[in-house]
């Protein structure tokens, strides 16, 4: 173990259970790498990840974004790729676009498709897929208005997905951001969360949290 990881373990108290606000303080303090580091949350949900109706997955646009430059890609005809240009999207076209994806040419964070090329971005599945970048109704990127999911994906638009163990991951901000920033967020992102409890799971949902930052060291903490 590296002398920082040696010297973080001794900052933090793992035992203890910490508020939000307490260790977003401590968080912030020991994120001393020399670029902005990513603050992720971690949730330990209490469902059966092998059953497909206890699965969650959800989408939101944080208040404050999630301090990533996010490049994006729409898939659409000729009106609604304009109007995605003209919102921001970095990389638009149709059927040509899609089979540069599929011979995976990839520069981008998220991708967009309306309706009508669904059945032709199929083909996309395979590469797109295993990066979680495939476009998909229930998270709002298969959609005719394009402008408006660009311009939210420019803002900081997060998509969350259960893991096999039934634990989410989600980024929430940098270490740059305030406190008050940070807070607002995972608040925002746990209330979406919350809304996403599937219908099958019953009694308690959340597990455990954790918060952490790139290089940092991992807190559990509770909700205030």
């Amino acid at each position: 173990m590296s002398k920082r990881m040696v010297d973080l373990n001794k900052a933090v108290d793992r035992k203890k259970m910490y508020t939000l606000a307490e260790a977003l303080e401590v968080i912030k303090a020991n994120a001393k790498a020399k670029f902005d580091e990513t603050i992720d949350v971690s949730v330990n949900l209490e469902i059966d990840a092998k059953k497909t109706d206890q699965n969650v997955r959800g989408s939101l646009a944080l208040p404050h974004g999630t301090g990533r430059t996010c490049r994006v890609a729409v898939v659409a005809g000729d009106e609604k790729a304009a109007e995605a240009k003209k919102a921001g999207a970095e990389i638009v076209g149709g059927e040509e676009l899609i089979e540069k994806i599929t011979k995976g040419e990839i520069d981008f964070d998220a991708c967009i498709a309306t309706p009508d090329l669904m059945a032709k971005m199929s083909k996309a599945a395979r590469v797109l897929g295993p990066r979680g970048l495939m476009p998909n109704p229930k998270l709002g990127t298969v959609t005719n208005d394009v402008a408006a999911m660009v311009l939210s994906l420019k803002k900081g638009r997060v998509n969350f997905k259960n893991e096999k163990a039934g634990v989410i991951h989600a980024p929430v901000g940098k270490a740059s951001f305030s406190v008050k920033q940070l807070q607002e967020n995972i608040e925002a992102f746990l209330a979406e969360l919350k809304n996403a409890k599937p219908s099958t799971v019953k009694g308690s949902f959340i597990k455990e949290m954790f918060i952490s930052s790139t290089q940092g060291v991992s807190l559990m903490f509770q909700a205030n």
